[in-house]
């Protein structure tokens, strides 16, 4: 099963229609849209998933990073939240839970949202993440299929996430590393967020699980453009390409590969482990922005101003081959 197969299913779905609703089934994009007033939105999304750290407390604040990356990608800000809790009752101490929690209430508060509830069930396996309602101008909304011919793409955050979690349970990352990499997913893209509504953009997506390529796949394709990608200008973790190379790359990388490659041609002199790591399945990665060239270096500017060291002017938008992704 391929990374886009469950959206696929979904999307086979009998489409509703509401004169209202601005992004749904019939327009895939990072979360659903529906307009309440003209100049109110609510963006609803959720997302949960299982531990990627050793540390409760710090998966919380991953996990819920994570979620509210949706909203942040589409210009939103994050208005309420309700935990979403799948627990082993009989195989973990219930101290683990509350230790998840914690992490998640203290960085839903860092977003200036509200917890207002949730719900739990017992499982099997530990899982963790939000639902969430945040709310945007309708007019001030970005998505993911408004890329113009000759936008430059900003990418706000380093790659190589999925590489190095898989190094960390193979035990072959140091703490180091690995606390370089809790830290950079349990960071916040609220701040991006406003920056590029600041600035003003064409486009945007956060990148998460169907890896850089996946999403920009998704952004040419929903955009009816062309993208190019400069690899040697797109940011990763240095330990990343080190993993890439011995093998250690999670399962998703693979299903990602399978499923984008007939979208994207990739140059030759492009290495091995660049070719992973940007098929590499990102868990609270970065905004990936398209907007004009002539504000391309303010924001840049003012996202390495405000903390975000690593962001890069990574591609550029064209007119040709519509829907692919060309890696040079």
């Amino acid at each position: 099963m391929g990374p886009g197969d469950l959206n696929k299913a979904i999307c086979d779905l009998p489409q509703m229609s509401d004169p209202n609703l601005v992004r749904g089934l019939a327009s895939p994009d990072d979360a659903g849209v529906y307009k309440l007033t003209d100049e109110l939105a609510i963006i609803q999304t959720i997302d949960y998933f299982t531990p990627i750290v050793d540390d409760p407390y710090t998966f919380g604040q991953i996990a819920v990073a994570n979620a509210l990356s949706d909203v942040y990608a589409m210009g939103g800000k994050p208005l309420t939240a309700m935990n979403v809790v799948c627990f082993p009752v009989k195989s973990l101490d219930i101290s683990v839970l509350k230790d998840i929690l914690r992490g998640g209430v203290d960085k839903i508060l860092e977003a200036g949202a509200l917890l207002v509830g949730g719900h739990s069930i017992e499982d099997t396996e530990l899982k963790y993440g939000l639902s969430v309602t945040g709310t945007v101008h309708p007019k001030r909304l970005v998505t993911n299929s408004g890329a113009r011919v000759g936008d430059k793409l900003i990418l706000t955050k380093l790659l190589g996430t999925g590489i190095i979690s898989t190094a960390v349970k193979a035990k072959m990352a140091s703490e180091e590393t690995a606390a370089q990499v809790a830290k950079c997913m349990a960071t916040l893209n609220s701040k991006a967020s406003e920056l590029m509504q600041e600035i003003g953009v064409h486009a945007c997506t956060d990148i998460t699980g169907f890896g850089l390529l996946g999403h920009i796949c998704q952004l040419a394709q929903n955009s009816q453009v062309g993208i190019n990608i400069f690899s040697a200008s797109v940011p990763f973790f240095p330990e990343a390409g080190e993993f890439a190379n011995q093998g250690l790359c999670p399962a998703g990388l693979y299903r990602n590969k399978e499923f984008y490659s007939a979208s994207v041609a990739i140059a030759g002199r492009v290495p091995a482990h660049m070719r992973d790591i940007l098929f590499d399945p990102q868990t609270s990665g970065g905004l990936l922005i398209s907007l004009a060239p002539r504000k391309a270096k303010l924001l840049l500017d003012r996202l390495q101003q405000a903390g975000m060291e690593d962001a890069a002017i990574v591609g550029e938008v064209a007119s040709k081959p519509e829907g692919m992704v060309i890696v040079r």
